[in-house]
């Protein structure tokens, strides 16, 4: 398979610029910020319920779901993919308990 994340990115910023009769997208574009954070909420949960069934295919739905709504939520945000991938790698340097107890010390 050779779509990614990047080409769904980009598929969103380009829906970006369409008219919301068009572009299911659009829309949540156009409701802001607050109801992008709500719908990717409401993803996150019937994801966690799909996990606890049985049917993969359902789960593979939601998820697709739930990274499709933080995409829109990212570009909404003006947040890169990019961005976010090189916070994981920079994670990645340390185990995620230590990274975690990192986190929790007082600046």
């Amino acid at each position: 398979m050779s779509f990614s994340l990047d080409d769904l990115a980009r598929i969103i910023r380009t829906r970006r610029e369409a008219t919301e009769e068009a572009s299911y997208t659009k829309s949540l574009f156009v409701a802001g910020t607050p109801r992008i954070a709500k719908k990717f909420g409401e993803e996150a949960v019937e994801t966690v319920i799909a996990a606890l069934g049985e049917d993969k295919q359902a789960l593979a739905g939601e998820i697709a779901d739930v990274l499709y709504h933080l995409l829109v939520l990212m570009e909404a945000r003006e947040i890169a993919l990019t961005d976010v991938l090189a916070e994981l790698e920079r994670r990645t340097g340390q185990s995620g308990l230590a990274e975690k107890a990192a986190r929790g010390k007082p600046s």
